[in-house]
């Protein structure tokens, strides 16, 4: 039972209204987080406004997802889980791949480089070591893209933690959180 409520799009008003409206014509849907999140347009927009920059970054739509897996694993989010697993398909992960990346794994070794560095950042809350940062850029990341790593990272816990106080309801194809998860 969710703890937040739903805004329904077609009866928001004003800046959540915009922003939903712009949700359904970018997505052709409005996902109960968005729904969610429109109880602040403030905190819709950022959202918005900071999975968009990504979006046009350095860090490839796959890599992305993979990392959104991982952190959503670490964190148990099942909304984000669900979620992830399904815009990690239309990006062209298959399901070996969304397994692996739940566990921080991948069998490419400079995306397993991220997705390790991605669940240290969550697990160590930042405090990774300077051994950490130099073994993911020593696997061919640059300083910008370690920097947009973090980026996603944060962006992902603001959603899961986001979803865990609000209760999303699932609006995904569910996900089970009992999937090996990464130690």
């Amino acid at each position: 039972m969710p703890r937040l409520n739903a805004i329904d799009p077609k009866e928001a008003t004003g800046k959540a209204k915009e922003l939903l409206d712009g949700v359904k014509t970018k997505l052709g849907i409005v996902p109960n987080l968005m729904r969610t999140f429109a109880n602040s347009p403030a905190a819709l927009e950022g959202y918005l406004s900071f999975s968009g920059a990504l979006g046009d970054g350095l860090l490839k739509a796959k890599v992305r997802e993979q990392i959104a897996l991982t952190v959503a694993d670490a964190n148990n989010c099942e909304y984000c889980l669900s979620a992830h697993t399904a815009i990690g398909k239309m990006v062209g992960l298959n399901d070996s791949e969304i397994v692996s990346s739940r566990q921080a794994s991948s069998g490419d070794a400079k995306t397993d480089a991220a997705l390790k560095f991605a669940h240290q950042i969550v697990v160590k809350r930042g405090e990774v070591l300077n051994s950490e940062i130099e073994t993911v850029r020593n696997a061919g990341f640059s300083d910008g893209e370690i920097t947009e790593i973090v980026a996603n990272v944060a962006l992902n816990i603001f959603t899961n933690y986001f979803n865990h106080v609000a209760q999303t309801v699932v609006d995904f194809p569910k996900v089970s959180l009992a999937v090996g998860k990464a130690s």
